[in-house]
């Protein structure tokens, strides 16, 4: 079970004390900040402690919003490893994945930080 959105609107820590949860996803609005805002110190150590609660919790952790190398390679450093954001590409209407992931493989699309770890695409589709 996914729960997304965490630190904002109605994601509470008792979310994760009553509920299966397997993946956290950290809110854009913490990660968008470590990038933009390189003196508010706050998100960042506040990205930092979810990451750490997470995997104290056994579970995984997927930073949402990246959108430059910089704040990639901050995440890649504060353990989390798993990232989603325009980065890496838009969104992609379920009709055209296929082809875009075809095109990937192709590629051998691999994205490395500037710490040589190394991303693969991944693509999660949800059904409402």
């Amino acid at each position: 079970m996914f729960l997304d959105d965490f630190g904002t609107g109605f994601s509470s820590l008792s979310l994760l004390r009553d509920f299966p949860i397997d993946v956290l996803k950290i809110d854009r609005s913490f990660i968008s900040d470590i990038a933009f805002n390189e003196t508010h110190q706050d998100s960042k150590k506040l990205v930092k402690a979810m990451i750490n609660m997470v995997k104290a919790l056994n579970m995984q952790v997927v930073a949402e919003g990246v959108e430059d190398l910089k704040t990639l390679n901050w995440l890649n450093d504060a353990g989390c490893h798993l990232i989603q954001g325009y980065y890496f590409s838009k969104p992609i209407a379920r009709e055209n994945l296929d082809d875009y992931l075809t095109k990937q493989v192709k590629l051998n699309a691999i994205i490395t930080t500037d710490k040589e770890q190394q991303y693969q695409f991944l693509a999660l589709l949800a059904e409402a």
